[in-house]
């Protein structure tokens, strides 16, 4: 809902987790890797088996791991790319699940972290994706905490019911585009 904002005030967006995905079902190199790595059944019908990598990955941090290297770096080459095709624009966003802080091997300048209560997110999740309460808390325990996310964060959006995300994004919006502005 947050990166939608953006976009109504015509700001890019990258969407890391969905172009990833896009990336494993449709880049010949992930595909070979990721064939080697877990076997044929890591593609049904030719699409990427996410149920079938999740079960083999999911309690497996070393595998877990190899199929990070094999997928992250081509994301990474991909956002680099996007990032080029926006130059000129005063700013753009990357929405990833995954981020580290600033500057540390992510190439943004500012990691703006969105906040809401684990049971919102869960009643969220249970609405939007056709998964178990069950699965979504093993997902959200294997996730880095909300503590580490305050702590890589530079800015933060509150996400709950109680809070209005429109004036948060648009301080967000001024906030950026005078940062921008003021590299030039």
């Amino acid at each position: 809902m947050v990166c939608r904002l953006f976009e109504c005030l015509d700001v890019p967006v990258y969407y890391a987790d969905s172009r990833a995905k896009w990336l494993t079902n449709h880049d010949p190199g992930i595909r070979e890797k990721v064939t080697a790595l877990l076997g044929p059944e890591a593609y049904a019908e030719g699409f990427y088996n996410t149920k079938y990598v999740a079960s083999r990955v999911f309690d497996n941090e070393p595998l877990l791991k190899e199929l990070n290297a094999i997928i992250h770096p081509v994301v990474m080459r991909d956002t680099k790319s996007w990032v080029a095709q926006n130059e000129g624009i005063p700013y753009v966003l990357k929405e990833a699940a995954i981020m580290g802080k600033a500057g540390e091997a992510n190439a943004v300048d500012y990691v703006v972290v969105v906040e809401a209560p684990v049971d919102l997110r869960i009643q969220r999740i249970l609405q939007r994706d056709n998964r178990t309460e069950q699965e979504i808390r093993a997902i959200i325990e294997r996730q880095v905490s909300d503590e580490h996310r305050r702590e890589i964060g530079d800015y933060f959006v509150q996400n709950d019911d109680d809070s209005e995300l429109i004036p948060q994004v648009l301080h967000l919006h001024d906030t950026f585009r005078n940062a921008g502005s003021s590299r030039n």
